[in-house]
């Protein structure tokens, strides 16, 4: 099934430097001196686009004048594009700031048209941008809907229906013959269709027939898909300067969106994100306050990146307010495949379980959440380290001893070993051990600290399991009686 979902950002201009209009009621964008986009409250005070700068000042002195920036609206509409890469890798911009996205494939995956256009409208509100969106079989067909907010046709048999009572003037090729066309009585797309082809364009030219023929899918349509940089680089202007850090999270959820759209473009999983808090220039100039995230298994989910950037803010003091939000992610792998098992593992997945770890890791900090890795020593004491999360399994892989033995190990490892008292010749705990097993004999550390033990694994009557050794002598004490030792404790 073909289907195009159009985006239509009619109030780009003023979003760009307004990111909260309804709140800011009184922005005006001008361009060349002239309104050419307002808050609906300058509206009411009677400005009207087109008014001259002076005009408007006289009727809402309030108001706050900002030159139209087309190099800015550009950056805002290329970050509301990269953001929807999620959704489909086929997405191209057309005229008028509006957005095509061919949604066909992706129909199935995220639950149908109606829920994909509810997660798109969604992740545009989270940017701080307003849109109209239009679904259709033909991408001219869904611009024209999306320009007339004339809602979703999904079948061309609708489609055409809908398409019948639009205005002509939603066509630029058509807009500088409207005085024609309204005296010869054609106010509709249907009418227009109607009229002779060869006579219409030799009076309006090849491009409005074209843009007929493309919106009723009598012609194929080309285009040119948005491509996603090699890496990735985001930055926010804020447009206040913000004091304390957990404020700074709207703006940094804007960066991480448009991350996550590059990752599924890109088919890739960050490793690790750095964060740049930018503050003020010139005089007072100071570097900027970095955060960095390095995480314990790669991810592209938006939901779990934010929240252990949440994590981070919530403990951070700012020591000087913020002006801008630079957002990088400078390791990236591919993306793993999903699991090909049949049943789920107890316990939650791998990934279920890495990203437990890196919530920990960024509410209590980096150091105070490590993991055991094995070291190149024999002696139980020393055979294991504790490192940080992120660099524990590559360390541990690399520095594990070789021909370690595979006997069992206890869970539970005694700080310092237990003497144990002997009764009848046995060790006591409790009550009389008894060995369950053959001894391991360990010997090492001789240049540094000498031992030579023979461990056993012991039962005592209530059949719980303990980690034993008995101590070697050497030497003059070699007759003396054995010393026995509790080192563990089985699970």
């Amino acid at each position: 099934m073909r289907l195009w979902i159009a985006l239509s950002l009619p109030r780009l201009p003023l979003e760009v430097f307004c990111p909260n209009w309804s709140a800011d009621p009184l922005g005006v964008v001008l361009e060349r001196e002239a309104v050419m986009a307002l808050s609906p409250l300058t509206r009411a005070a009677g400005v009207r686009v087109g008014m001259r700068r002076g005009g408007a000042l006289m009727l809402a002195p309030q108001a706050r004048m900002y030159e139209r920036a087309p190099e800015r609206e550009a950056e805002a509409l290329q970050a509301v594009a990269l953001a929807l890469l999620q959704y489909t890798p086929q997405l191209a911009g057309a005229e008028e700031t509006t957005l095509l996205l061919d949604v066909g494939a992706s129909l199935r995956l995220f639950g149908g048209v109606r829920a994909l256009c509810r997660l798109i409208a969604a992740s545009v509100r989270a940017l701080g941008f307003s849109a109209v969106l239009a679904c259709a079989p033909t991408a001219r067909g869904a611009w024209l809907l999306a320009r007339a907010r004339a809602g979703r046709a999904l079948t061309m048999a609708s489609l055409e229906r809908r398409l019948e009572g639009l205005p002509i003037g939603l066509l630029p090729p058509a807009r500088p013959y409207l005085d024609w066309f309204e005296g010869i009585g054609c106010r509709t797309l249907g009418q227009v269709r109607r009229l002779p082809r060869p006579g219409l364009q030799r009076r309006c030219g090849g491009a409005l027939l074209d843009m007929l023929d493309d919106a009723h899918g009598r012609r194929a349509e080309l285009y040119e898909w948005i491509v996603a940089p090699a890496s990735f680089r985001a930055t926010l202007e804020l447009f206040d300067r913000v004091e304390q850090a957990d404020a700074l999270l709207f703006g940094a959820r804007r960066l991480l969106l448009q991350m996550t759209g590059w990752l599924c473009a890109r088919q890739c999983a960050v490793e690790r994100i750095t964060l740049l808090l930018e503050h003020e220039r010139g005089r007072v100039a100071r570097p900027p306050t970095l955060i960095e995230i390095a995480l314990a298994e790669p991810s592209w989910r938006e939901e779990h990146l934010l929240r252990l950037l949440k994590e981070r803010l919530a403990q951070l003091s700012l020591e000087a307010p913020v002006i801008g939000l630079c957002l990088q992610a400078p390791e990236v792998r591919p993306m793993a495949p999903p699991s090909a098992s049949l049943f789920p593992e107890p316990g939650g997945t791998p990934q279920e379980r890495e990203r437990l770890f890196e919530l920990l890791a960024a509410r209590l900090g980096e150091e105070n959440v490590l993991r055991a890795a094995p070291r190149a020593d024999y002696r139980p004491e020393a055979a294991n380290a504790w490192l940080p999360l992120r660099g524990a399994g590559k360390a541990g892989a690399a520095e594990a001893p070789a021909g370690a033995p595979d006997m069992p190990r206890p869970s539970w490892l005694l700080a310092r070993p237990l003497a144990l008292l002997m009764r009848d010749q046995r060790p006591f705990y409790g009550s009389p051990l008894r060995m369950a097993s053959t001894p391991e004999r360990i010997e090492a550390g001789w240049w540094s600290q000498a031992q030579a033990r023979d461990y056993f694994i012991a039962e005592g009557s209530d059949h719980a399991h303990y980690w034993v050794y008995r101590e070697r002598l050497a030497g003059a004490d070699a007759q003396a009686a054995p010393r026995w030792f509790l080192h563990g404790l089985f699970g």
